[in-house]
């Protein structure tokens, strides 16, 4: 190869070099930097939704029955893992039972509240026992509502306060700060407080499930008192089928009644009939024996001529209490507007959901789905905050204290 060829190769090397060079240092092409630009983006996003899953690992850790010795830390690590989120992350946040929902969602002010979980009770305790709820509002409104009309009732005894479900003690614990008392760690409070007469009051609808659980917890305490009395639920006895009722399920009905028709605007049953207008009331359900209660408080309406008003359940059992169910039997009666309610104590997450959310499976979407009604509504109100409702459970508790 002669100098000259020599020479031009090099330069060409020295010119491609160059080129290079500028090339680096101006970084990427522009689709190169469009290609970074969403390596870059994907990274953030994955990132996002990491730091997103280890939160709701933490929220899912806690939405359990069981209490334990690492309770209390797992529910902070919960929230301080919640509050050090973005927005953005915390919209990705989604779990076994995760959601943004969990920490994000205002349910009230939790100050309203009393946890009713002091100590120095002296010798009489009367110990309300709840399911319980997450949401604030309705837990100062319903269960606050019974607990104070019962310490009102009976000054001379300590009211406070347990909740049967762990889960929502562990949620409230975690998003708001607020400790309150499983019904164990409330008989332990009432151990170490030197209790000798106990009173338990649940404010479960019925001999269900949820009530045979406390009750088997509280035998387990029975021989660390002098007395320990359990009062009946808001029911009452349950009966041995459909037909049978009560004066306990007469006030019930009577009460739920009055209210709906009050909140509604409406002086009787019988001018919200002519507006062709019904009422369905709605409960959780079970499939515990107890589930004919709902069936009784339907033969209770009849029995009182509200025929416009039919007795629903969330869980749809017993069967003839479906959703589906119920809305043909409104239908075929011909009724065009309609008044969804809750038959809980607490107008929880049940009702602002199962009942009256936005989601298509909820009570409101399927009467609205149908077709055949020209209005839907929900009143959310429990039944703890109606003062006749209060009263019942009073009286409850004074024919416990009568009992011995």
């Amino acid at each position: 190869m002669n100098k000259t060829k020599k020479l031009a190769l090099l330069l060409s090397a020295l010119c491609l070099a160059a080129c290079a060079s500028a090339c680096d240092a101006r970084q990427t092409t522009p689709g190169q930097e469009a290609s970074s630009s969403a390596v870059a983006a994907s990274e953030a996003v994955s990132a996002d939704q990491a730091a997103a899953d280890e939160v709701a690992a933490l929220i899912d850790a806690i939405y359990v029955q069981q209490r334990t010795p690492d309770t209390d830390a797992q529910c902070q690590a919960a929230k301080s893992g919640w509050d050090a989120l973005t927005d953005a992350q915390k919209e990705l946040v989604a779990g076994e039972f995760a959601s943004p929902d969990y920490f994000g969602l205002d349910t009230g002010d939790a100050s309203r509240d009393d946890p009713r979980n002091s100590d120095g009770i002296g010798q009489k305790e009367l110990l309300v026992i709840s399911f319980g709820t997450s949401y604030n509002d309705a837990r100062a409104q319903d269960i606050r509502g019974i607990e104070d009309a019962l310490q009102a009732a009976y000054p001379d005894w300590s009211v406070r306060r347990a909740f049967t479900s762990q889960i929502i003690l562990n949620h409230v614990q975690a998003r708001d700060g607020e400790k309150m008392d499983n019904v164990a760690q409330a008989l332990d409070r009432a151990v170490a407080n030197g209790v000798q007469e106990l009173v338990i009051q649940p404010t479960h609808l019925m001999y269900g499930a949820e009530y045979d659980e406390m009750a088997q917890t509280v035998e387990e305490y029975r021989d660390k008192f002098a007395s320990v009395r359990i009062a009946a639920p808001l029911l009452g006895d349950v009966g041995s089928d459909a037909a049978v009722i009560n004066e306990d399920k007469q006030i019930v009905a009577q009460a739920v009644t009055d209210e709906a028709l009050r909140q509604a605007g409406f002086d009787s049953l019988d001018q919200a009939r002519a507006e062709g207008i019904a009422f369905v009331f709605l409960g959780h359900g079970t499939s515990h024996t107890a589930k004919v209660s709902y069936s009784q408080m339907q033969a209770q309406m009849e029995a009182l001529g509200y025929d416009n008003v039919y007795i629903g359940t969330v869980e749809g059992k017993p069967e003839e209490t479906a959703c589906q169910a119920v809305l043909g039997r409104v239908q075929e009666a011909g009724y065009k507007k309609v008044i969804l309610r809750p038959l809980m104590v607490v107008a929880g997450d049940h009702a602002y959901n199962d009942m009256a959310g936005g989601e298509e499976d909820s009570w409101k979407s399927q009467f609205e789905a149908s077709g055949a009604f020209e209005s839907v509504e929900a009143q959310m109100a429990g039944l703890g905050q109606i003062p006749a409702i209060q009263q019942l459970y009073i009286a409850h508790t004074g024919a416990a204290l009568a009992s011995e």
